[in-house]
């Protein structure tokens, strides 16, 4: 009996041992992820417009197809087809260094903040968020595209 605890005892203390020495190792894996808690860039409304006159951004659209009919889309928008299930690989640019801005609805929105984690755990490095969304873009007077009917 006491030899078959101090098996199970030994047997415990060389997993936690062994664990432990594998602890670091995922630590350093985990340290080029990003972290979903970690804050997103964002950037204004007035940022964007000038980014997007100089072509140094892609709006990233991740709003519903209702609310793409109700506000529209900010011109040149990539369409998500959902914020947290979309395919990095076909619906965002091969360029992973693009800067990529991602906006939803409105500032209580977070499909913008959702789809931005998504690219970047993908890979893609330069990642932002319109805080103040399409309905912020319309408020400020700048243009959308609305969808045909």
């Amino acid at each position: 009996m006491m030899k078959t605890f101090a098996r199970i005892t030994l047997v415990a203390s060389l997993a936690l041992g062994a664990m432990a020495l594998l602890m670091p190792e995922k630590a350093a894996l985990a340290e080029g992820q990003p972290k979903k808690d970690a804050p997103l860039p964002e950037v204004s409304v007035d940022d964007l417009a000038g980014a997007l006159k100089r072509k140094e951004a892609i709006p990233v659209d991740a709003n519903s197809e209702g609310t793409r009919k109700k506000w529209g889309t900010i011109p040149g928008a990539k369409k998500l087809s959902s914020s947290s299930r979309y395919d990095v690989a076909k619906e965002l640019p091969k360029d992973r260094a693009a800067t990529l801005v991602f906006y939803c609805a409105n500032t209580d929105c977070n499909a913008s903040d959702s789809a931005a984690y998504r690219a970047k755990e993908a890979g893609h490095t330069n990642v932002k968020v319109l805080r103040a969304g399409i309905q912020g873009w319309v408020d400020a007077g700048q243009p959308v595209t609305k969808p045909s009917k």
